[in-house]
């Protein structure tokens, strides 16, 4: 079988061997669990899911807001903020900060925790701090096709990459007309 090695995306959660000694596992309710586990009945490794933390900025430089334009799947050619999935041994802000390094090339100083957004049909948590940018100058990475400051009139709304991207924006425009930034936490429900 041939794959396209330009092409990658997260494993199924689904594990079906032990990634411990590469039995096969069963899946099953545990005694004292609530649910089912993917179990080796070998070497009793317990193969717990989790969610996937994907941890973001909401860069700002002045009246403008950073959005990046994806080169990558899911949503690719849509707009976003600089997020990515949270990397093992990090803490969220430094995967937010490595993210919008990686993917716009700005610097920025870390502000406040802003928006943490429950997605429990995909099994993610979208976490969103706010960021104040030290220059408007950008350098974006190879995930982003182009990183761009825009007004708050010039937002592509209708070109936006995920509902999570929306929803932080429209907080930030009603924050900032007040003057009063917030932690929002909530929950975005869809269809599969």
């Amino acid at each position: 079988m041939s794959h396209d090695p330009s092409f990658y995306f997260p494993a199924p959660r689904e594990q079906k061997f032990c990634s411990q000694c590469g039995t096969l596992n069963t899946n099953r309710l545990l005694e004292g669990d609530n649910r089912k586990r993917d179990v080796c009945e070998n070497c009793g490794a317990v193969h717990y899911q989790n969610p996937r933390i994907v941890v973001g900025t909401l860069p700002v430089w002045g009246d403008k807001i950073l959005l990046c334009l994806r080169a990558i799947e899911p949503r690719a050619n849509t707009w976003t903020l600089p997020a990515g999935f949270m990397e093992l041994s990090e803490s969220m802000a430094q995967g937010a900060e490595r993210e919008t390094q990686e993917e716009a090339g700005v610097k920025i100083a870390l502000g406040k925790l802003y928006t943490a957004i429950d997605i429990p049909q995909i099994d993610q948590v979208h976490v969103y701090f706010l960021a104040e940018a030290l220059g408007p100058e950008l350098d974006p990475g190879p995930e982003t096709l182009e990183a761009r400051w825009y007004g708050l009139d010039d937002i592509p709304w209708d070109n936006l990459a995920f509902r999570s991207v929306s929803t932080t924006l429209k907080h930030y425009i009603r924050d900032r007309s007040h003057g009063h930034f917030d932690m929002h936490h909530y929950s975005l429900a869809f269809n599969r």
